[in-house]
């Protein structure tokens, strides 16, 4: 998904809930840190979206999720979601990084900060994520020792982290 693409849904997510935030929870969060990022990096085709001040309302985004006329049109889509979609380290929420463009017609992306997103796909640990999390590593978009200090304040289980610390330590030797 490009840049202009999550402009886009933000814009459209906003007119639909009626909010001026969202919180970006999945790879279309790097958006928020790297928006000049190239596009092969975020090739998936939604945006995992939550509501900040509504997140009650966030179903609504529905209406331009997947298979919608919305996707059809355009392509690409809204994944509405919740909080807990993902495992993520404590304080998250105040290293969220700001994205926000005259297209998003002042609606706010809050995206994760990469050091977050990575933890949280690190846990989830799909092979879509997998692949996602040794690429932003070879690229050197990330820094070891702060991934691994975030990992020690995420809420899993010791063996699960001594787990994804292999996983890390395999990722940044490669």
């Amino acid at each position: 998904m490009k840049k202009q693409h999550l402009e886009h849904l933000l814009r459209a997510a906003g007119k639909i809930v009626g909010d001026n935030q969202f919180i970006v929870i999945g790879s279309q969060s790097l958006h928020g840190k790297y928006p000049d990022l190239a596009d092969d990096l975020c090739v998936s085709f939604e945006a995992d979206l939550i509501s900040k001040n509504r997140p009650t309302e966030t179903d609504m985004l529905n209406s331009i999720g997947i298979d919608s006329p919305f996707h059809q049109e355009f392509g690409f889509y809204a994944d509405p979601v919740d909080i807990n979609t993902a495992v993520l380290p404590k304080g998250w929420q105040g290293r969220l990084v700001n994205f926000e463009s005259p297209a998003t017609e002042g609606v706010k992306g809050l995206c994760l900060e990469p050091h977050d997103l990575v933890i949280s796909k690190y846990v989830a640990r799909r092979e879509k994520d997998i692949l996602f999390n040794r690429e932003i590593v070879r690229r050197g978009l990330l820094d070891k020792t702060k991934l691994l200090d975030l990992l020690q304040a995420t809420p899993i289980s010791d063996e699960r982290r001594r787990a994804i610390e292999t996983y890390i330590e395999r990722d940044f030797a490669r």
